[in-house]
């Protein structure tokens, strides 16, 4: 029995591990980082090198509010539906503006025109987070409950693997070419976007028709409360935005970090980004295989202990100075945990989202993890040229400790089993028939 009982649980395992919908969670990872990653590691870089100040970098974190206020939008996008289809028409619209966008960035000058800088990143995050929105509601459609763990940690990986684009390719093509073609290069890469909207079906979806403004604005939020109730509510909210602070922080001037060390630009394209990469990839998918046995809550107390505690590895670097193997040690370990604590991350807010409103209810849950690296993440550069590398990273790791306490309420470790997928309000199973 014992043996028959093995047998079936790997079967199930491999069985949502190795799918088609496995595949598409990939790309539509690769997708959705790839503008993101621009903002955060190459634009930084690019105004670095261009003599840009630490604090006016620190306030280029600014232009990611659009992550913040996109479920402002969302509902929108949970009704209008584009010629390809609900989800793929606004990928793609998103997809195709960005590589344009993204494209004309590099040929601005970011010394003499830093407002122009300024209001295409600005176009480019509002184009990006609708591209998030998009592509989250079509993978929470996509994947069955019992898939979410894994398929939502394939897809955070796959996100962190577009960094490779703008945080090291991109990077080593600087040293070689004008920042003008390494956009364009750059912009290039969202290609694989366009050719997976193109390529992928609409999914089954929960439909509800369009009656007034309380439907397409106010139910998706009503529902939430309705289903949990209004103190869970609150302190689910509250965990969002605090779970990743001391993370996003710790993070947010990595790239001038390391420049202030005394890296080169090919030393941080070749080893930087590739220690922080392979391990985070790494700490995500083993997350989303043992999220399969563990469950989210469980995983969301240990993978957020190792996210917590790898963050003091940065103020050693920062003690030690400009030595390369310590870099690979410290940012390996580092990502290991932030791979680990997203893939966890990712998985309750899909679990917390009804199918009926993935965009917006998704898209909300989202913005306020994105919270912090728009405001927070804003006054890194200050705090920083205030106090030192050293005293910022112990103050970091402080602040990943309130939302580890959260966990009592919103995930407790007892309920890790038996925990259930949210349950949406009735409605109409349809097929769309762009599918």
């Amino acid at each position: 029995m014992f043996t028959n009982r093995t047998l079936e649980m790997s079967q199930s395992t491999w069985a949502a591990i190795a799918n088609r919908r496995m595949l598409i969670c990939l790309l539509t990872g690769f997708a959705s980082g790839m503008p993101l990653y621009l903002l955060i590691q190459l634009v930084p870089a690019w105004l670095r090198d261009s003599g840009v100040s630490l604090t006016e970098i620190g306030l280029f974190a600014l232009v990611g509010l659009p992550y913040t206020w996109k479920f402002m939008w969302a509902p929108l996008m949970d009704r209008v539906k584009l010629p390809l289809g609900l989800r793929r028409g606004w990928m793609l619209l998103a997809q195709v503006a960005l590589i344009v966008t993204i494209g004309l960035l590099g040929s601005i000058n970011p010394l003499t025109q830093t407002g122009w800088v300024a209001t295409l990143a600005v176009i480019i995050a509002v184009l990006s987070a609708t591209q998030d929105v998009a592509i989250d509601a079509y993978r929470r459609e996509l994947l069955p409950d019992e898939e979410l763990g894994f398929g939502n940690s394939v897809h955070v990986q796959a996100y962190r693997i577009s960094s490779l684009i703008p945080g090291s390719l991109s990077l080593i093509l600087a040293d070689n070419l004008p920042w003008s073609q390494v956009f364009w290069i750059t912009a290039a890469f969202m290609g694989i976007g366009v050719l997976l909207s193109l390529g992928v079906r609409e999914p089954i979806r929960e439909t509800r028709p369009v009656t007034n403004l309380r439907t397409a604005v106010l139910e998706p939020f009503l529902e939430y409360v309705h289903r949990r109730g209004w103190q869970s509510f609150i302190l689910a909210l509250a965990f969002m935005v605090l779970y990743k602070l001391g993370d996003n922080m710790a993070t947010a001037l990595s790239t001038p970090f390391y420049l202030d060390l005394g890296f080169s630009k090919t030393e941080i394209g070749l080893v930087a980004k590739n220690a922080a990469l392979w391990p985070a990839i790494f700490g995500g998918l083993v997350g989303g295989v043992l999220m399969i046995r563990l469950g989210i809550n469980r995983a969301l107390w240990l993978f957020g202990a190792v996210q917590m505690a790898s963050i003091l590895g940065y103020a050693w670097l920062a003690s030690v100075g400009p030595i390369l193997w310590i870099l690979a040690a410290v940012i390996g370990f580092e990502y290991l945990g932030v791979g680990l604590g997203t893939a966890a991350f990712t998985a309750f807010i899909a679990r917390e989202s009804s199918k009926t409103f993935a965009a917006t209810q998704f898209a909300l849950f989202t913005a306020l993890a994105a919270l912090p690296r728009s405001l927070a993440n804003a006054t890194t550069g200050v705090i920083v040229e205030h106090i030192g590398w050293v005293p910022f990273f112990f103050m970091c790791t402080g602040l990943a400790v309130p939302g580890m306490l959260l966990l009592f309420w919103v995930a407790p470790w007892s309920q890790s089993i038996s925990e259930s997928a949210p349950e949406p309000l009735p409605a109409a199973k349809t097929s769309d028939p762009d599918s």
